[in-house]
């Protein structure tokens, strides 16, 4: 990982990896879905650490305040996370990416860093069930500033999806 300030998508397959980056990124600052910050005291908790919040259904305006935000937390040094896909996704499946994320990359003017992660086949979205083993991340090349939209998009979503099977 990277101490420059930088985006960093990442494939979002469980609650694990919600839960698991602050222990893998020094203060990260979190896009997360807006209704999350209505849970009685994690909300508040969560916007004081950092968090961004996002409506899904907000559109331009909704895209303006996370990029105010993200920008904010950026100069502040802290790494920027966003699950492209926009929500958890069962193991091996590869949707599009929403278009936020390029939104985000393309108004903040910093590289972006793929992060594939395999933690849906140990802990299956909408499952209690959770299976012994080891959850891999595998960090891609950093892409840089300024790309194409369709550019950043297919090599970002290549390799996010690196570990499905």
């Amino acid at each position: 990982m990277t101490d420059r300030p930088v985006l960093y998508a990442i494939k979002h397959e469980s609650m694990y990896e919600t839960i698991d980056m602050p222990r893998v990124f020094r203060r990260p600052s979190v896009v997360a879905k807006r209704q999350l910050f209505n849970i009685p005291f994690w909300g508040k908790a969560a916007l004081a650490y950092g968090m961004i919040p996002v409506d899904r259904e907000g559109g331009a305006s909704a895209l303006r305040d996370m990029l105010a935000r993200s920008k904010s937390l950026l100069a502040q040094g802290r790494p920027i996370i966003i699950f492209p896909e926009g929500t958890r996704v069962m193991h091996g499946e590869c949707p599009a990416l929403q278009s936020g994320f390029a939104g985000l990359y393309k108004m903040m003017n910093v590289p972006v860093v793929p992060v594939a992660v395999n933690s849906g086949k140990l802990m299956p979205r909408n499952h209690w069930l959770r299976r012994p083993g080891v959850i891999t991340y595998k960090v891609g090349e950093e892409i840089p500033a300024g790309l194409p939209r369709a550019e950043v998009e297919a090599r970002v979503h290549a390799a996010m999806n690196i570990l499905n099977d």
